[in-house]
């Protein structure tokens, strides 16, 4: 009797250290999480790419967009201040991993290979490819088939999906990629290149200012779906769960909605770029 109530005890006593343990773990997990952090320092770090209208600047050389504007929103919810830290897109994931911000905002479309270096957030939004093509070049194309041949050049963002897409839909074109869509769209422009894939609206944007120079293929239409996420570091649930409740909560208030329907859908921005 005396041994049992002896192991008794020492049982007791290692679930009671157990407990403890474990209690002081999830504390410093909590504190270590991106989310405590950005709270204590009063700032969330934010990494984006230019790409229009998901963020560009205006007349004053401040960032504008919808990405811009979910950020600033964000960093409004948390009580912090925000801080944008513009970054070329094809180095934004290895900047995100060493830590030069908190989280990437930048129209980054959900992919399993991007899933293996970063957590994504449930989707806030969806976007999808088009094209935008030169009518000196190509007149009267109206199929993607039309694009897919040895003597189209194709051009696209270096990194991005629309460069993915380019060569998963147009494999037989030659593709050539540049760091920024400026860049891009210039050869087309210039007639150095056929056409340009890209997420939407950026085409139809384009299409609609240089009307002498570009149409749109596809009649607007895109030719991918995907799902555009907020990306983190892994291993930080509390970061994710707040992130995933917030786009939740702003979906259904309709703030989201309202925000891409006005960046998307109309060009009441465009005197402040122009």
């Amino acid at each position: 009797m005396r041994l049992r109530l002896s192991l008794m005890v020492c049982l007791v006593l290692i679930f009671s250290v157990v407990a403890v343990q474990a209690a002081d773990v999830r504390q410093e997990l909590s504190r270590q999480s991106t989310l405590e952090q950005v709270i204590s320092k009063n700032r969330l770090r934010i990494g984006f790419s230019t790409f229009v209208p998901w963020a560009m600047k205006d007349k004053k050389g401040e960032f504008i967009g919808y990405e811009i504007e979910v950020a600033r929103r964000l960093a409004e919810d948390m009580g912090v201040q925000a801080e944008f830290v513009p970054t070329k897109w094809s180095g934004i994931i290895p900047a995100l991993l060493t830590g030069k911000f908190d989280v990437v905002i930048g129209g980054m479309g959900i992919t399993p290979s991007r899933n293996l270096k970063v957590n994504f957030t449930a989707p806030y939004e969806y976007s999808g490819m088009s094209i935008v093509a030169s009518q000196k070049k190509m007149p009267g194309k109206t199929a993607l088939a039309d694009f897919n041949t040895a003597e189209t050049r194709i051009v696209a963002r270096i990194g991005t999906t629309a460069a993915a897409a380019a060569k998963k839909y147009l494999p037989a074109a030659e593709l050539r990629l540049f760091d920024d869509e400026g860049q891009a769209l210039q050869e087309v422009l210039n007639n150095r290149a056929d056409a340009m894939v890209a997420s939407q609206p950026f085409p139809e944007f384009q299409s609609l200012k240089y009307q002498d120079k570009l149409y749109l293929p596809l009649g607007g239409e895109t030719f991918t779906k995907e799902p555009i996420g907020f990306a983190i570091r892994k291993g930080d649930m509390d970061f994710l769960n707040y992130l995933n409740n917030w786009i939740m909560v702003r979906n259904l208030d309709g703030w989201l909605q309202e925000r891409h329907r006005y960046w998307f859908t109309t060009q009441d921005w465009k005197g402040q770029v122009e």
